[in-house]
């Protein structure tokens, strides 16, 4: 997922350069923490933990969902 967003531009505004600036913008603008795969040696991804109770990782599944629909080419 996150590969197909950089150099693209988040909902609010922000370029997406890196799978980093991805995990900086879903916390900021979505409000979505996620840890950049670079961390770990496995860019452009980002990991996403699940050890959530289903409606919580429901809503952060839905807000990804959401803040990549809103991703633009600008």
């Amino acid at each position: 997922m996150s590969a197909a967003l950089i150099g693209r531009t988040s909902p609010g505004g922000r370029p997406l350069h890196s799978d980093e600036d991805i995990a900086h913008a879903l916390i900021e603008e979505a409000n979505v923490a996620v840890v950049h795969g670079s961390a770990f040696g496995l860019g452009p991804y980002i990991r996403i933990a699940y050890a959530l109770d289903d409606a919580a990782l429901i809503a952060a599944c839905t807000a990804i969902q959401r803040f990549c629909h809103g991703v633009s080419d600008h």
